[in-house]
């Protein structure tokens, strides 16, 4: 059983919870996959997928995880490689390594109880304020406020909060609205409720104000500045990245990979060794696997990063024996065929099937 809170609760705008819990119970979303048996740990998966990622991408990725990991003793005795493959395709990889990391020190520090108060799930790994006030109010009924992309949204608008919502005096204005406005009974509602109003009405674009519980008292619709609010953050120009990965390919059809650093894009996924011109891969090629084989340009790989993009460009090289370099813990020999449980990048991943596809091969070639 969850322990309720022992924060006090200050005096809430009443107006704003009660619209928003009637509107949900007649119109909110209560079929998704982690609303059903809202344990803790199972609410903190949906959490955590969900950031910066929509509803009906995560989940096919939740039941997955949760069919693999029924509870945090068994995502932390799995291996991180099984767990990114899990994540493949998620993107944001930092967020399955803090996962496996959390789980690990739940089992070490906690006995392999979840934590149900605020400041022990707030200092695992990868769980912040809002993060642990959503995962207690959801599943445990605390009053915790939350303020997540959605909520400052919603209350941006409805109090018409003007400055750029990173600034660290906003965010504090935001903060004590969301408290003002976090009801003492019925929080798991009203939290549920407050993020699948944002996520599905009052969105970043074309918000459907008709359709809103908070219409009536929203300072932004009535002043008609719902596209004005939140002040859009100023982002300088994407930049766009190229660099070339060497595709080494056995006589057996493996391809040799690399583990990528924690830190960076793609931090502890296997990946082509990437390099930042043909002459650093055929080097590499040479010193490190022994092959002297021409290198041949495929076509270009573009994928989309939050700040950036990314243009790859595979550099094919047919090793002409089986053995090649020997395997070890950043190294290894990996056959699209037989995968096995190993985290890749989702570009990555379709590029090697398409590698190993003879009815593919030949338009990769030509």
């Amino acid at each position: 059983m969850c322990p309720a809170s022992s924060r006090g609760a200050p005096p809430t705008d009443g107006a704003v919870a009660a619209a928003l819990i009637d509107w949900h119970l007649r119109e909110g979303r209560h079929d998704l996959p982690w609303q059903r048996d809202r344990t803790p740990y199972r609410v903190w998966i949906s959490e955590i997928m969900l950031q910066q990622t929509q509803v009906a991408t995560v989940i096919p990725y939740f039941n997955r995880f949760v069919g693999r990991f029924a509870d945090v003793r068994a995502l932390a005795t799995a291996p991180l490689d099984e767990v990114l493959n899990l994540w493949s395709g998620l993107g944001y990889y930092a967020r399955a390594r803090n996962l496996h990391r959390a789980a690990i020190q739940v089992c070490t520090v906690h006995d392999g109880r979840f934590p149900q108060t605020f400041e022990a799930l707030a200092a695992l790994p990868g769980i912040g304020r809002s993060t642990a006030a959503a995962i207690l109010a959801l599943s445990c009924r605390q009053r915790h406020a939350i303020l997540d992309g959605n909520v400052r949204r919603v209350l941006a608008r409805y109090f018409a909060v003007q400055g750029d919502s990173g600034d660290p005096a906003v965010v504090r204005h935001l903060w004590s609205l969301s408290e003002a406005c976090t009801p003492a009974r019925h929080v798991d509602v009203y939290t549920q409720a407050i993020m699948d109003l944002g996520a599905t009405v009052c969105t970043r674009r074309n918000p459907a104000c008709g359709r809103c519980p908070l219409a009536g008292g929203c300072a932004a619709q009535r002043s008609g500045r719902q596209h004005e609010l939140p002040t859009p953050r100023r982002r300088p120009p994407r930049p766009r990245r190229q660099v070339f990965m060497l595709a080494a390919r056995r006589t057996d059809g493996a391809v040799w990979l690399e583990r990528r650093p924690e830190r960076g894009i793609w931090g502890g996924l296997w990946c082509l060794p990437q390099f930042e011109s043909p002459v650093e891969a055929r080097r590499y090629l040479r010193t490190t696997l022994g092959e002297r084989t021409p290198v041949r340009p495929l076509a270009a790989i573009e994928h989309a990063f939050t700040h950036f993009d990314l243009v790859i460009t595979p550099l094919l090289a047919h090793c002409s024996r089986l053995g090649g370099a020997p395997e070890a813990a950043q190294h290894a020999w990996h056959r699209a065929d037989s995968p096995g449980a190993i985290g890749l990048p989702a570009p990555i991943q379709r590029f090697l099937q398409r590698l190993g596809s003879d009815a593919i091969q030949p338009q990769l070639f030509d």
